[in-house]
């Protein structure tokens, strides 16, 4: 081949060359610009710093007392838009319940059901609520008891231990987060319980490191910086009963205030924590590889021990989320780096869970709700004069079941 057809085959080949090196040069390109982000993330600082953990085992199957069921589908949905977020409770001799939001905010519900403002556990500001990033100027109140005389206890998360006159509002400060104990602040005031015995307030600080807004790194890292404390309010000293709990959550006394039931959120775990006898001072696993992270104990009307399920922990074709990360830090490491904080909610399973407790911490029962009709991401189950209110961290109305003993009402299946 000669001539004009040479040239032009000369050309095509000169081209396709040219194009080959051109693709050859994008995916080195591609290549190394990949190479070079992956290299930044690496080195970028993790905020946690996780340990290896691996749980006791899968989850427990929905059999037994855990049996599925939808005993927490049949209640309302009361003050949809104006609470958000009403974690725990408590009541008078009156009947008004007390309850705190994620805006700081602190409520009165009469027993009619007028919801009244009582306080501002912070500062008032229109951003409060609007965002996480507000909470340590707004407040948030978590635990919420009556204490001997009449006077409202707050555990708030970023405010510390407060005392609030349940008529006028005003508050006192008791205990301040940078106070803390034994040298080290509170960073994540959690749960509290009152003795009617002695006075003394329980109450826990899940972590020295992440405040409430940053839960989700708390969780992730796994790591046992949560104590239990008791506030003596009339000389004003603070003692540590137990350190290096992995996220200690709900505490609950037994009716003869013999031992606490406390729950370490992150590792499904609960303890008792002897506070009289000849265990006094010590502490054993009551339940453990439980079906959910618990959340908050409490006391039921007929005797036993109700425990708010925030996050199912279920069988599946594979195992849960936070089990399979759990045995990896440098997993841990690297997701907390990449993934924003509020994505993790999409992997929560919409589900409402209750476990019910004999006064020995053995499972006795369950209440769900599978299709989340009512609720899910159960905080506190409260129960006064009939009515059963289901707590939560973040949902904007607060569910309410009708009845509660355990002879009638929502606790039995029809």
């Amino acid at each position: 081949m000669s001539g004009p057809l040479c040239q032009i085959s000369l050309i095509q080949q000169q081209e396709d060359t040219l194009t080959q090196n051109s693709t050859m040069l994008s995916k080195r390109s591609l290549l190394a610009a990949l190479l070079s982000v992956a290299v930044g993330v690496y080195l970028l600082p993790s905020p946690i710093d996780p340990k290896p953990h691996v749980l006791k085992g899968p989850p427990p199957a929905l059999e037994g007392p855990l049996a599925v069921n939808t005993l927490l589908q049949k209640g309302r949905r009361l003050f949809a838009g104006k609470l958000h977020g009403p974690e725990s409770f408590t009541a008078d001799e009156e009947g008004n319940v007390f309850t705190g939001t994620v805006d700081g905010k602190l409520w009165r519900i009469a027993p009619d059901d007028s919801l009244t403002l009582l306080t501002h556990m912070g500062q008032d500001l229109p951003e409060c609520g609007s965002s996480t990033d507000y909470e340590p100027v707004c407040g948030r109140p978590h635990g919420v008891r009556l204490d001997r005389h009449g006077q409202l206890i707050v555990a708030d998360s970023y405010l510390g231990l407060h005392s609030v006159d349940p008529k006028t509002g005003e508050k006192t400060l008791l205990l301040a987060n940078s106070e803390g104990a034994a040298g080290v602040p509170f960073a994540f005031l959690n749960g509290l319980e009152i003795s009617f015995q002695t006075g003394i307030i329980y109450f826990t600080d899940s972590s020295s490191r992440w405040g409430r807004r940053h839960v989700t790194l708390e969780v992730i890292e796994l790591n046992s910086l949560g104590r239990l404390l008791s506030f003596d309010p009339q000389t004003g000293s603070v003692t540590v009963l137990l350190g290096d709990l992995y996220m200690p959550n709900g505490i609950a006394l037994s009716p003869d205030e013999h031992f606490l039931l406390l729950a370490e959120t992150s590792i499904g775990r609960i303890l008792r924590f002897w506070l009289k006898g000849p265990k006094a001072g010590t502490k054993e696993v009551v339940m453990d590889n439980m079906i959910g992270y618990p959340d908050n104990i409490r006391r039921s009307d007929h005797g036993t021990f109700l425990v708010g399920i925030t996050t199912p922990r279920f069988r599946k074709i594979t195992p849960p989320f936070l089990d399979m990360i759990a045995p990896y830090p440098a997993v841990k490491r690297f997701l907390a780096k990449v993934i924003p904080l509020s994505w993790y909610r999409v992997l929560l399973p919409r589900y409402a869970l209750v476990l019910e407790l004999g006064s020995d911490g053995r499972l006795v029962g369950s209440l769900q709700d599978p299709e989340a009709r009512l609720t899910w991401a159960i905080s506190d189950v409260f129960q006064h004069r009939g009515r059963t209110y289901l707590g939560s961290t973040d949902l904007p109305f607060l569910p309410v079941l009708e009845g509660g003993t355990a002879d009638d009402g929502p606790w039995q299946e029809t």
